[in-house]
């Protein structure tokens, strides 16, 4: 189905733009440390608002993503419609997250800080098990689905030591590891729109004629 096939081209072009915009707006603060602060606290600051805009694309090309999970293989029952839900689920997290900005660093956290917080932490658990879940539709040994499965398990683990550094960890190196989640979940974002587009497609066998009998 080239229409739905294209929407997977679309959302990598996104991705890039919402790289691209991230960049941007880190190169434009100089006072904060990439280490020890967040990406929404950059977006935040002065200069970072364009990270926003960027988490919104980022939401956007995802959403687009989710009509063409069907070309990565045969549906099997519950799992194809919580692979869905669990992308749409990052999806809206992202909008979320884009939409409600975090509190300055350094100042209380108030009511839109938490939701930001928490719209975070769900977009950042469901991409990565919307991956494994794709990944057990794709043919055996299938090269995509190998990589969603180790891109899975680096983000969960990522996402285990970032949960370490915010409470026992006193923060430590907290930005770092937020950004290589994100790399993490990024790259995983990617395949999927690659194999939805280009590597993988499954369409069921259609009959042409009837059968004849006798």
């Amino acid at each position: 189905m080239p229409g739905i096939r294209s929407y997977g081209a679309l959302a990598l072009g996104g991705i890039v733009v919402a790289a691209v915009l991230t960049v941007i707006g880190h190169a434009g603060v100089n006072d904060l440390d990439p280490v020890s602060l967040t990406v929404s606290d950059y977006a935040v600051s002065d200069s970072g608002g364009i990270i926003h805009v960027a988490m919104l694309l980022l939401a956007a090309a995802s959403a687009v993503l989710i009509p063409t999970l069907g070309q990565l293989g045969p549906p099997r029952g519950r799992r194809s419609a919580a692979a869905e839900w669990l992308l749409a689920a990052w999806a809206g997290g992202l909008l979320v997250s884009g939409l409600v900005p975090t509190n300055q660093p350094g100042t209380e956290m108030g009511t839109t800080a938490y939701v930001h917080r928490y719209a975070s932490v769900i977009a950042f658990l469901a991409l990565p098990v919307a991956g494994w879940l794709l990944a057990a539709r794709l043919p055996a040994g299938a090269r995509a689905g190998r990589w969603l499965r180790a891109l899975t398990v680096t983000s969960l683990l990522l996402a285990t030591v970032m949960a370490w550094s915010a409470y026992p960890g006193d923060r430590a190196y907290y930005g770092l590891i937020e950004r290589l989640l994100i790399l993490a979940e990024v790259a995983l974002l990617v395949v999927i729109a690659y194999s939805s587009s280009w590597s993988i497609s499954w369409r069921p066998a259609s009959v042409t004629e009837p059968e004849r009998l006798g």
